[in-house]
């Protein structure tokens, strides 16, 4: 029993750690995005028609095209305690980190979004203001820099007030993180 708690605390502290450091980042503090390494969160396999691993973001993904948020993909071992999807993108550029876009509440049946879903919501979902202060998908501009595309299996829905502030949400997307997995792009084409 006492292994299992330890477990559980281990788990959540790495959660928390990882929004704690992207909320210190969407404000400016952060020098760039933590990573953990816990190893009872499954992972997720993320992809995408319109990204690949390690590559530029398309131009037309960014602040300088007019297509949106990129498609996206995701697959895990089967999860029966999820109840939700969450999605984070951020960055990391020379001169700052900012989160772009956070969906979250997505229908835990769902494994993939089409392009410029920003636009046309899942059923029951619902985006934070992110760091720019817009509701919904902010593209990158910054033609240097790393954008991660992370999606994240909840254990229940975000339960947050109207106009809850974006590090309230990633607490509670932190506290509720079972399975999680990323595509990160370098530059922009």
């Amino acid at each position: 029993m006492g292994l299992r708690n330890e477990a559980r605390r281990v788990r959540r502290t790495a959660v928390i750690v990882t929004a704690v450091t992207a909320t210190l980042a969407s404000t400016g503090c952060g020098a760039f995005f933590g990573r953990s390494e816990a190893s009872d969160i499954a992972r997720i396999n993320v992809s995408s028609p319109d990204l690949s691993e390690g590559k530029p973001l398309p131009r037309q993904h960014s602040c300088k095209g007019a297509e949106g948020s990129p498609a996206l993909r995701w697959s895990s071992q089967p999860l029966p305690k999820a109840k939700s999807v969450a999605i984070v993108v951020d960055s990391h550029t020379p001169s700052t980190s900012a989160v772009h876009w956070v969906l979250f509440n997505i229908p835990a049946t769902t494994t993939e979004l089409g392009a410029d879903s920003a636009e046309s919501l899942p059923e029951g979902s619902s985006q934070a203001k992110v760091t720019s202060g817009k509701v919904g998908y902010e593209p990158p501009c910054n033609d240097k820099g790393t954008y991660r595309f992370s999606v994240y299996t909840l254990s229940g829905r975000v339960e947050v007030q109207e106009g809850a502030h974006l590090s309230e949400i990633l607490k509670k997307i932190a506290d509720q993180t079972i399975a999680r997995g990323r595509l990160t792009v370098v530059d922009i084409e």
